[in-house]
């Protein structure tokens, strides 16, 4: 089993910045990727970002390309989302998951997911 454990939410007014880091403990993998999906009130969960652990290789939503930055910490086993720019419309519950192998913006790669943090943007 893995453990995810994100943390970082929180309230910011419109055009303010907050780092989300997702920790993940328990099973290794020899490849992995780690994701970032988010979901509103009301609304299905949509896919933020993900890094590929062996390479780097990294992707965006359309949504957040330029004001969002995925990153890892090998030695931590973490992954971080730095949210520039926020919008009010980014508020959601930020997800963080894992997937064995090749992840990309395809929730059902991942297999292992965090309970979430809350991230509100205020206008």
């Amino acid at each position: 089993q893995v453990q995810l454990v994100e943390s970082g939410g929180g309230l910011v007014q419109a055009g303010g910045s907050l780092r989300l880091s997702c920790a993940a403990s328990g099973r290794t993998f020899s490849s992995y990727a780690m994701g970032w999906f988010r979901q509103a009130p009301g609304k299905e969960r949509k896919f933020v970002a993900a890094i590929d652990w062996s390479d780097d290789t990294t992707y965006y939503g359309d949504s957040v390309k330029g004001r969002f930055t995925i990153s890892r910490d090998n030695a931590k086993i973490t992954v971080y989302l730095q949210m520039n720019s926020l919008r009010p419309e980014d508020t959601a519950v930020y997800y963080c998951a894992l997937a064995p192998g090749f992840g990309g913006s395809n929730a059902l790669n991942y297999i292992y997911w965090g309970r979430g943090t809350q991230v509100t943007v205020s206008s």
